[in-house]
């Protein structure tokens, strides 16, 4: 198993826009990744954010292989749309988790 997550920072400007985009289209390009086998979009709740809000998408491969593909391809691709419609106003952080030990 491969995982990776992706933590989007939008701000305060763009959140309502950001949201519909999220629920519409970010969660219709997730359902059909072919690579992955499990996902999970989902707000972040933080009392030290005051600036806007985080979003996350966690990602689940079978295998590191499929993860780096996906980054190489589809995430390049992902990041370039989202930076199109919303420039700086929405950030994305890639976190790459290697699990010790797993219970999934």
């Amino acid at each position: 198993m491969s995982v990776l997550s992706i933590t989007f920072h939008c701000t305060k400007n763009n959140l309502q826009e950001w949201e519909n985009y999220m629920d519409d289209t970010l969660a219709l390009m997730a359902e059909n990744l072919m690579d992955v086998s499990q996902y999970i979009l989902s707000d972040i709740g933080s009392d030290y954010i005051e600036d806007g809000k985080n979003y996350n998408l966690l990602l689940v491969f079978d295998n590191d292989e499929l993860r780096n593909d996906f980054i190489e391809s589809e995430l390049v691709n992902i990041t370039e749309r989202i930076e199109s419609r919303f420039g700086q106003e929405v950030m994305i952080f890639n976190t790459f988790l290697n699990p010790r030990i797993n219970k999934l």
